[in-house]
Order: structure tokens, then C-alpha cells, then sequence
């Protein structure tokens, strides 16, 4: 059998093609558009999806996809595959992803990679046995401001780190009408806005800053019931007229971190936030300087750095091609990079981990740490204690 690496070719299969799944096939679409000298080229092969009206055919096509599947188990035990992407809800994360890897295929997984760590482990372990090559969607931390920021932090530019605040807010679920999807259901999504934006945030601050070492976390559930979905509902509808069912996981949690370097920190989360679009970013202190990036304003950094202890100041740094992956994207500093273009740098870390058979960027690995963060601030939650990682 070929494999990727005879043919030069990266053969895909997606599982789920709604919004995330676009956006891997967008990615992979445009790799070589970026990084001309990509040693695989991916061509987009097959697709997977329940849907039953005619978007995914629409959207097969403009992709340019073959073939079309409704199970999921046909499209990764197909010998035209090398890569499967996994992009549906979270209760389907494991069992695709093991058995993609099991039939041999490396694997491009979404956060948070299985509805809790057991299942994230499973997920790893089956990477693990089969020698493939993994890649998770913590896209965050491939920001050029964001790898700016962490390398600022190893040059100990700031000095030793004493505090770290880390926000993501976002308004999705924040309408009282907004439908009762699989995220508020634990069968489904295994927690709410844990698993759906703290995983990122869990990421984001141990890439940048280190590991956690312990933690104590406060949720709130600020919408306790919701209408029934009609349909194939995302968490952006609206519900049906139906009497009110229970919401089964937090809206919002806040936690007190205690990181390995002895820094201390703050993680503050919700999806139920009126005036909040994707409020996601990090604020690192250190003895002897400060630096803060925002999402919003991805090509920003905001550094405190070379001063005085007393009456210093920040100054905007915009980042520019050198800074990062920024150069396969814009030819100057100030020209602002997209979350779609974030996706673009994951498939070519993954590309080059399928073609040198070593890790770049993040994986399955980090994903199960993410997911032991989560697990540890469920804990926390229910003890009403500190939790040690």
C-alpha cells in the first residue's frame, strides 16, 4: 500500500461537516496557497454527516469531495485515506478517533477531544499504539502575538511570573430562548462551558505561561432551562414553543490557579455573557514587566516591558512577518490574520508532523491534559476544595 509520503499526496476524510468541519476543509484547502513548499499536499477525499437536507451535498461540492457518507465507520476504514478529521459533536470524538487511528489514519481531532479524560486518554493511547500522527484544534496558541508572548516569558523579559489572569467570555448561549442543544446535555458534551471554551483557556495558559500545579473553581448555571431543539439545532437556535427542559451543565466558572513556577492566576469563563463576542485573551504579570493579548485584536500585543517598577506604561506591539507564522499570511505588521488562518497553521504543523514523524504544534497529548484540567475543576466543584493536578 502507498502511503503518503510515496504519492506526495495527503488523502482526507472529514467526519462532520458542519461549521468546524468547513473550516478544517477550508484549511487543508489552502495550505499549499500559504506554504508553497508543504511536503504533503492534501486533497480533500470523502465526507461523513448525518445531515439530511441538501446543505451537505452543497457543501461536498464546493470542496470539491467525492465521495459522501452517513456512517462515519465506512469513511475511516477506507484505503483512500490517510488523514481523518474529526469534527463532529463531542460524544462522537472517541469512537471516531479511535478507529481511525486503529484503521491506521492519522488524526486531526477537535477540542475537547472526548467528553472527559478517560475518553481523551483512549484517544491517545490508540495514537499511541498505531504510530500516527495527531493534532487537536487549540488554535489559540498558534497567534503570532501568542508565541511572541510565550517566548517574551522563556527569555524571562518579564522576570519571574507572579500572576496571570485569563478570560473567555462569549454570549452564544446567553438568550433564555436559545435551544437546548447537545452542549447543555452531559450524555452529549460530557460538561458545559468547561469543556467547550475552558479547554481553550486551559491551553492557552500553560502553553504561554507552564503547567498548572492546583486549583479551586466556583460555576454558576444562570439559565437553568432551556426550550427543546427542533431539528438538527445548533447552540446558536432558538428553541421550539414546547415546555422547558433542565439545562445539565455550567454556564459560567471561575477558578483561583496555582501554576508549577508558583505563579498565581485567575480563569474566568462563560457562554452566557450579554456583550461578550469571543472575549478570549491572556494578561501575564511578572516582577519586572507585563504583557496582555486579546482575541479581538489578534495581531496585537499589548507589553509592558524595559521600564521602571513604578509608573510604567504599555505600549502596542503589532505584530509583523518573522513574529510567528505571520509571514505565510501578510507581508507587513499591521495587517490583521483571521481565526480560519490560525486553522491553516495547525494543518501545516500537522502536514509536517505526518511527514517527518515527529510532533509540531499541538496534540492528542495536549488535549489530554486540557481534558485533566477540566476533570480536576469538575472535582474542585463538587468538593468545594482545592484539587491538586
Amino acid at each position: 500500500m502507498k502511503t503518503p509520503l510515496d504519492s506526495g499526496e495527503l488523502r482526507v476524510g472529514i467526519v462532520g461537516l458542519g461549521w468546524m468541519g468547513q473550516v478544517h476543509a477550508r484549511a487543508l484547502s489552502r495550505l499549499t496557497q500559504h506554504y508553497v513548499d508543504v511536503p504533503l499536499r492534501p486533497r480533500l477525499v470523502a465526507v461523513a454527516d448525518t445531515a439530511t437536507d441538501d446543505r451537505l451535498q452543497r457543501s461536498a461540492e464546493a470542496f470539491g469531495i467525492e465521495y459522501l457518507f452517513s456512517d462515519w465507520r465506512e469513511l475511516v476504514v477506507r484505503d483512500d485515506i490517510d488523514l481523518v478529521c474529526v469534527t463532529g459533536p463531542n460524544f462522537i470524538h472517541r469512537d471516531v478517533a479511535v478507529a481511525a487511528a486503529q484503521a491506521g489514519k492519522h488524526l486531526w481531532v477537535e477540542k475537547p477531544a472526548g467528553r472527559n479524560s478517560a475518553e481523551t486518554r483512549e484517544i491517545a493511547a490508540a495514537v499511541e499504539a498505531a504510530g500516527v500522527q495527531s493534532a487537536v484544534g487549540f488554535n489559540y496558541r498558534n497567534a503570532p502575538a501568542v508565541e511572541y508572548a510565550r517566548e517574551l516569558i522563556a527569555s524571562d523579559r518579564l522576570g519571574k511570573i507572579n500572576h496571570v489572569s485569563i478570560k473567555f467570555l462569549a454570549d452564544y448561549a446567553a438568550h433564555p430562548q436559545g435551544a437546548l442543544s447537545w452542549r447543555f446535555l452531559n450524555e452529549y458534551s460530557g460538561s458545559g462551558v468547561l469543556g467547550d471554551l475552558v479547554s481553550h483557556a486551559a491551553d492557552l495558559g500553560r502553553y504561554v505561561v507552564g503547567e498548572l500545579a492546583e486549583l479551586v473553581v466556583d460555576n454558576a448555571r444562570f439559565i437553568p432551562k432551556r426550550p427543546e431543539a427542533i431539528g438538527a439545532a445548533s447552540h446558536f437556535s432558538r428553541g421550539g414553543d414546547g415546555p422547558l427542559l433542565e439545562v445539565e451543565n455550567e454556564d459560567y466558572v471561575a477558578a483561583l490557579l496555582r501554576f508549577e513556577n508558583g505563579a498565581r492566576g485567575m480563569l474566568e469563563s462563560s457562554r452566557c455573557d450579554v456583550g461578550e463576542q469571543c472575549t478570549y485573551g491572556i494578561s501575564v504579570h511578572g516582577e519586572k514587566g507585563a504583557l496582555s493579548w486579546d482575541f479581538r485584536r489578534m495581531g496585537e500585543l499589548q507589553v509592558c516591558l524595559d521600564q521602571d517598577y513604578q509608573n510604567a506604561s504599555y505600549s502596542t506591539l503589532y505584530m509583523s512577518p518573522g513574529q510567528g507564522e505571520m509571514g505565510a499570511f501578510q507581508p507587513g505588521a499591521g495587517i490583521t490574520m483571521s481565526y480560519d488562518d490560525l486553522k491553516v497553521i495547525e494543518a501545516k504543523r500537522l502536514v509536517d508532523s505526518i511527514a517527518e514523524g515527529k510532533p509540531h504544534g499541538a496534540t492528542i497529548h495536549d488535549a489530554v491534559v486540557a481534558a485533566e484540567v477540566v476533570d480536576a475543576m469538575l472535582e474542585s466543584i463538587a468538593g468545594r476544595k482545592w484539587v491538586t493536578l
